[in-house]
Protein backbone atom coordinates (compact mmCIF):
# COMPACT_ATOMS: atom_id res chain seq x y z
CA UNK A 1 0.00 0.00 0.00
CA UNK A 2 2.84 2.33 1.01
CA UNK A 3 4.71 1.53 -2.21
CA UNK A 4 1.65 2.41 -4.32
CA UNK A 5 1.17 5.67 -2.39
CA UNK A 6 4.81 6.60 -2.82
CA UNK A 7 4.62 5.76 -6.52
CA UNK A 8 1.52 7.93 -6.91
CA UNK A 9 3.23 10.77 -5.03
CA UNK A 10 6.28 10.62 -7.32
CA UNK A 11 4.11 10.56 -10.46
CA UNK A 12 2.04 13.48 -9.11
CA UNK A 13 5.20 15.49 -8.50
CA UNK A 14 6.41 14.70 -12.03
CA UNK A 15 3.16 15.92 -13.58
CA UNK A 16 2.99 18.97 -11.31
CA UNK A 17 6.51 20.17 -12.16
CA UNK A 18 6.01 19.42 -15.86
CA UNK A 19 2.74 21.38 -15.85
CA UNK A 20 4.33 24.38 -14.09
CA UNK A 21 7.29 24.33 -16.48
CA UNK A 22 4.93 24.10 -19.47
CA UNK A 23 2.91 27.06 -18.15
CA UNK A 24 6.08 29.12 -17.68
CA UNK A 25 7.27 28.39 -21.24
CA UNK A 26 3.78 28.83 -22.74
CA UNK A 27 3.39 32.23 -21.08
CA UNK A 28 6.21 33.52 -23.28
CA UNK A 29 4.14 32.67 -26.35
CA UNK A 30 0.71 33.66 -24.99
CA UNK A 31 1.36 36.95 -23.18
CA UNK A 32 2.73 39.19 -25.96
CA UNK A 33 0.86 40.60 -28.94
CA UNK A 34 1.79 38.57 -32.09
CA UNK A 35 2.18 41.73 -34.18
CA UNK A 36 4.62 43.07 -31.59
CA UNK A 37 6.69 39.87 -31.85
CA UNK A 38 6.72 40.05 -35.67
CA UNK A 39 7.84 43.68 -35.53
CA UNK A 40 10.60 42.80 -33.06
CA UNK A 41 11.80 39.94 -35.30
CA UNK A 42 12.30 42.37 -38.21
CA UNK A 43 14.37 44.90 -36.25
CA UNK A 44 18.02 45.34 -37.15
CA UNK A 45 19.01 44.65 -33.54
CA UNK A 46 17.25 41.28 -33.40
CA UNK A 47 18.63 40.12 -36.78
CA UNK A 48 22.15 41.16 -35.73
CA UNK A 49 21.80 39.41 -32.38
CA UNK A 50 20.48 36.19 -33.93
CA UNK A 51 23.24 36.04 -36.57
CA UNK A 52 25.98 36.74 -33.99
CA UNK A 53 24.56 34.12 -31.61
CA UNK A 54 24.50 31.39 -34.27
CA UNK A 55 27.96 32.31 -35.60
CA UNK A 56 29.73 32.46 -32.21
CA UNK A 57 27.92 29.35 -30.91
CA UNK A 58 28.90 27.37 -34.02
CA UNK A 59 32.57 28.38 -33.67
CA UNK A 60 32.54 27.68 -29.92
CA UNK A 61 30.86 24.28 -30.41
CA UNK A 62 33.48 23.26 -32.99
CA UNK A 63 36.34 24.28 -30.67
CA UNK A 64 34.74 22.62 -27.63
CA UNK A 65 34.28 19.31 -29.46
CA UNK A 66 37.83 19.49 -30.83
CA UNK A 67 39.22 19.69 -27.30
CA UNK A 68 36.68 17.74 -25.25
CA UNK A 69 37.02 14.50 -27.26
CA UNK A 70 40.70 13.89 -26.40
CA UNK A 71 40.13 15.12 -22.83
CA UNK A 72 37.13 12.81 -22.31
CA UNK A 73 39.04 9.92 -23.86
CA UNK A 74 42.13 10.51 -21.69
CA UNK A 75 40.05 10.69 -18.50
CA UNK A 76 38.17 7.51 -19.41
CA UNK A 77 40.99 5.33 -20.70
CA UNK A 78 44.18 6.41 -18.97
CA UNK A 79 45.44 6.74 -15.42
CA UNK A 80 47.87 9.56 -14.72
CA UNK A 81 49.03 11.61 -11.74
CA UNK A 82 46.56 14.33 -10.79
CA UNK A 83 43.67 12.78 -12.73
CA UNK A 84 41.16 13.33 -9.92
CA UNK A 85 42.29 16.97 -9.58
CA UNK A 86 41.88 17.51 -13.34
CA UNK A 87 38.36 16.03 -13.23
CA UNK A 88 37.40 18.15 -10.23
CA UNK A 89 38.66 21.40 -11.77
CA UNK A 90 36.96 20.63 -15.10
CA UNK A 91 33.65 20.12 -13.25
CA UNK A 92 33.98 23.33 -11.21
CA UNK A 93 32.30 25.70 -13.72
CA UNK A 94 29.16 23.53 -13.54
CA UNK A 95 28.94 24.14 -9.80
CA UNK A 96 29.38 27.91 -9.51
CA UNK A 97 27.48 30.78 -11.18
CA UNK A 98 28.41 31.85 -14.70
CA UNK A 99 29.10 35.36 -13.42
CA UNK A 100 31.96 34.00 -11.29
CA UNK A 101 33.39 32.20 -14.33
CA UNK A 102 33.11 35.43 -16.32
CA UNK A 103 34.95 37.38 -13.60
CA UNK A 104 37.71 34.75 -13.49
CA UNK A 105 38.08 34.91 -17.29
CA UNK A 106 38.12 38.72 -17.19
CA UNK A 107 41.02 38.67 -14.73
CA UNK A 108 42.84 35.97 -16.71
CA UNK A 109 42.56 37.65 -20.11
CA UNK A 110 42.54 41.22 -18.85
CA UNK A 111 45.24 41.65 -16.23
CA UNK A 112 47.36 38.52 -16.14
CA UNK A 113 50.48 37.90 -18.22
CA UNK A 114 48.40 35.69 -20.53
CA UNK A 115 46.07 38.55 -21.44
CA UNK A 116 48.95 41.01 -21.84
CA UNK A 117 50.92 38.52 -23.96
CA UNK A 118 47.93 37.97 -26.26
CA UNK A 119 47.41 41.72 -26.60
CA UNK A 120 51.06 42.16 -27.61
CA UNK A 121 50.25 39.87 -30.58
CA UNK A 122 47.16 41.93 -31.38
CA UNK A 123 44.71 39.43 -29.91
CA UNK A 124 42.22 41.31 -27.72
CA UNK A 125 39.63 39.21 -25.91
CA UNK A 126 38.07 41.47 -23.28
CA UNK A 127 34.98 43.37 -24.52
CA UNK A 128 35.27 41.97 -28.05
CA UNK A 129 33.41 39.40 -30.15
CA UNK A 130 36.31 37.01 -29.56
CA UNK A 131 35.45 37.32 -25.87
CA UNK A 132 31.99 35.89 -26.63
CA UNK A 133 33.56 32.76 -28.15
CA UNK A 134 36.00 32.40 -25.24
CA UNK A 135 33.21 32.77 -22.65
CA UNK A 136 30.96 30.29 -24.47
CA UNK A 137 33.89 27.89 -24.82
CA UNK A 138 34.70 27.83 -21.10
CA UNK A 139 31.00 27.63 -20.18
CA UNK A 140 30.21 24.66 -22.43
CA UNK A 141 33.46 22.65 -22.22
CA UNK A 142 32.78 20.97 -18.82
CA UNK A 143 29.38 19.70 -20.02
CA UNK A 144 30.85 18.30 -23.24
CA UNK A 145 33.71 16.58 -21.39
CA UNK A 146 31.27 15.05 -18.92
CA UNK A 147 29.05 13.57 -21.69
CA UNK A 148 32.01 12.30 -23.75
CA UNK A 149 33.70 10.83 -20.68
CA UNK A 150 30.52 8.89 -19.86
CA UNK A 151 30.26 7.75 -23.50
CA UNK A 152 33.77 6.28 -23.56
CA UNK A 153 33.19 4.71 -20.13
CA UNK A 154 30.25 2.75 -21.59
CA UNK A 155 32.36 1.32 -24.45
CA UNK A 156 34.02 -1.98 -23.66
CA UNK A 157 37.83 -1.47 -23.84
CA UNK A 158 38.08 -5.03 -25.19
CA UNK A 159 37.24 -3.76 -28.72
CA UNK A 160 40.26 -1.47 -28.58
CA UNK A 161 42.48 -4.25 -27.20
CA UNK A 162 41.43 -6.53 -30.07
CA UNK A 163 42.24 -3.76 -32.54
CA UNK A 164 45.70 -3.27 -31.00
CA UNK A 165 46.32 -7.04 -31.04
CA UNK A 166 45.58 -7.06 -34.78
CA UNK A 167 48.39 -4.60 -35.36
CA UNK A 168 46.60 -1.24 -35.35
CA UNK A 169 48.40 1.59 -33.59
CA UNK A 170 46.92 3.68 -30.78
CA UNK A 171 45.88 6.49 -33.12
CA UNK A 172 44.42 4.13 -35.73
CA UNK A 173 42.42 2.35 -33.02
CA UNK A 174 41.12 5.65 -31.72
CA UNK A 175 39.92 6.84 -35.14
CA UNK A 176 38.72 3.48 -36.52
CA UNK A 177 37.25 1.85 -33.40
CA UNK A 178 36.73 4.23 -30.47
CA UNK A 179 35.26 7.21 -32.33
CA UNK A 180 32.76 5.18 -34.45
CA UNK A 181 31.54 3.38 -31.32
CA UNK A 182 31.13 6.73 -29.53
CA UNK A 183 29.30 8.53 -32.35
CA UNK A 184 25.91 8.68 -30.56
CA UNK A 185 27.48 10.22 -27.47
CA UNK A 186 29.51 12.64 -29.58
CA UNK A 187 26.36 13.75 -31.40
CA UNK A 188 24.51 14.24 -28.10
CA UNK A 189 27.47 16.20 -26.76
CA UNK A 190 27.49 18.45 -29.84
CA UNK A 191 23.79 19.27 -29.44
CA UNK A 192 24.15 19.96 -25.71
CA UNK A 193 27.25 22.10 -26.32
CA UNK A 194 25.54 24.20 -29.01
CA UNK A 195 22.47 24.75 -26.82
CA UNK A 196 24.71 25.67 -23.88
CA UNK A 197 26.68 28.14 -26.02
CA UNK A 198 23.47 29.76 -27.31
CA UNK A 199 22.25 30.25 -23.74
CA UNK A 200 25.52 31.44 -22.19
CA UNK A 201 24.90 34.78 -20.49
CA UNK A 202 26.78 35.62 -17.29
CA UNK A 203 30.28 34.79 -18.52
CA UNK A 204 29.63 36.52 -21.86
CA UNK A 205 28.29 39.65 -20.11
CA UNK A 206 31.37 39.98 -17.89
CA UNK A 207 34.07 39.07 -20.43
CA UNK A 208 32.66 40.43 -23.70
CA UNK A 209 30.36 43.11 -22.27
CA UNK A 210 26.75 43.83 -23.15
CA UNK A 211 27.50 46.31 -25.90
CA UNK A 212 24.54 47.25 -28.15
CA UNK A 213 24.91 45.70 -31.63
CA UNK A 214 28.54 44.84 -30.99
CA UNK A 215 28.78 41.97 -28.53
CA UNK A 216 25.03 41.55 -28.41
CA UNK A 217 23.91 37.92 -28.55
CA UNK A 218 20.35 36.76 -27.81
CA UNK A 219 20.65 36.44 -23.99
CA UNK A 220 22.27 39.91 -23.93
CA UNK A 221 19.44 41.28 -26.11
CA UNK A 222 16.95 39.88 -23.61
CA UNK A 223 18.86 41.44 -20.70
CA UNK A 224 19.33 44.86 -22.34
CA UNK A 225 15.74 45.20 -23.48
CA UNK A 226 14.21 44.08 -20.20
CA UNK A 227 16.44 46.70 -18.53
CA UNK A 228 15.06 49.37 -20.89
CA UNK A 229 11.48 48.16 -20.28
CA UNK A 230 11.12 46.99 -23.89
CA UNK A 231 9.20 43.82 -23.06
CA UNK A 232 8.36 42.91 -26.68
CA UNK A 233 12.03 42.67 -27.72
CA UNK A 234 12.94 40.81 -24.52
CA UNK A 235 10.16 38.24 -24.99
CA UNK A 236 11.07 37.79 -28.67
CA UNK A 237 14.68 37.01 -27.65
CA UNK A 238 13.39 34.45 -25.17
CA UNK A 239 11.12 32.86 -27.77
CA UNK A 240 14.01 32.58 -30.25
CA UNK A 241 16.18 30.89 -27.62
CA UNK A 242 13.41 28.42 -26.81
CA UNK A 243 12.73 27.67 -30.49
CA UNK A 244 16.43 27.04 -31.19
CA UNK A 245 16.69 24.76 -28.12
CA UNK A 246 13.53 22.92 -29.20
CA UNK A 247 14.90 22.36 -32.72
CA UNK A 248 18.17 21.06 -31.22
CA UNK A 249 16.30 18.59 -29.01
CA UNK A 250 14.05 17.58 -31.92
CA UNK A 251 17.07 16.84 -34.13
CA UNK A 252 18.61 14.83 -31.30
CA UNK A 253 15.41 12.82 -30.72
CA UNK A 254 15.03 12.21 -34.47
CA UNK A 255 18.60 10.95 -34.67
CA UNK A 256 18.13 8.72 -31.63
CA UNK A 257 14.81 7.43 -33.02
CA UNK A 258 16.46 6.39 -36.28
CA UNK A 259 19.04 4.43 -34.31
CA UNK A 260 16.44 2.32 -32.50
Amino acid sequence: MMRVSFKSFCIFLSFLFTFLLFLAIASLFLVPNPSEILSALKTEEMIYSLKLSILTSSISTFLVMLLSIPIGYALSRHSFPGKSIVKSILDLPMAFPELVLGLALLLLFGQSFIGKSLESFGIKIVFTKLGIVVAQFFTALPYAVRVIYSTFEEINPRYELVSRSLGYGELETFFNVSLPLAKNGLFASTIITFARCMGAFGAVLILAGGSYMNTEILPITLYLNISYGNLGMAITSGILLIVISFIAILVFEKFEGNKR
